[in-house]
């Protein structure tokens, strides 16, 4: 397919508005007037890239109304990718046209306006959280493969630290002594594997759990120092 195959359907989908339409106007791929109304500019690409947003982005230097155009697409990483275009385009302003070549039509999945994005507080206020309670950065930024030490990890290897080599022991004791208010919450939710119950009211490690605490030696240790 060539960004050509895209301008009739486009051309007409306008045309059909009212507009009168030219291809090909400066750098614009395509312009269309209506009346005394400020131009609408549409950028042609057959995927959806970086080039086409940043083209998107310059036109926007002369004209509030501009669209980019890609064709319709039936394959998975369009439908998984459609809500992370389409908020992209909304941050920035952009319209979005959706071109099937095929049948000739036009669907417009957004128009250009301003956007001003609404704030998550929920998650705002478990990022906080999550910053506040993890002691010390033991991740490093970037990493997507390696399991990742969280508030909720830390707390739950000072459990484990606390039982290795005692004998079954209450959830308020290892609150107490390891300073984790939800101990018992932790150690029966077990999400690692690292705790067992041998009777009601009574935890200790699993061999899992005395492994890891091995594979996590250092962050115990930066853990036990700033306790």
């Amino acid at each position: 397919m060539r960004e050509a195959d895209l301008y009739e359907p486009v051309k007409l989908y306008l045309e059909g508005q009212g507009y009168t339409v030219k291809a090909e106007i400066g750098a614009c791929d395509v312009m269309a007037i209506r009346g005394d109304e400020p131009p609408v500019i549409v950028e042609l690409k057959t995927t959806f890239s970086l080039a086409l947003i940043f083209q998107g982005v310059e036109r926007q230097t002369v004209s509030d109304f501009v669209y980019v155009a890609v064709p319709v697409s039936s394959d998975r990483g369009w439908k998984l990718r459609y809500k992370d275009i389409t908020r992209l385009c909304r941050r920035l302003g952009l319209g979005l046209l959706a071109v099937d070549v095929k049948k000739g039509s036009v669907t417009a999945h957004l128009d250009p306006e301003d956007y001003t994005p609404r704030k998550n507080t929920k998650r705002l206020g478990r990022l906080l959280r999550e910053f506040e309670r993890r002691v010390g950065d033991p991740n490093t930024g970037g990493t997507t493969r390696k399991k990742q030490v969280t508030a909720y990890r830390q707390d739950a290897l000072r459990c484990a630290a606390y039982l290795e080599g005692r004998d079954p022991c209450r959830p308020a004791e290892v609150a107490r002594e390891t300073g984790v208010a939800l101990a018992g919450r932790i150690m029966l939710h077990d999400h690692y594997g690292w705790f067992e119950r041998p009777q009601k009211g009574l935890y200790v490690l699993t061999p899992k759990g005395a492994a890891d605490i091995v594979t996590y030696a250092d962050e115990i240790a930066a853990l036990t120092q700033t306790k």
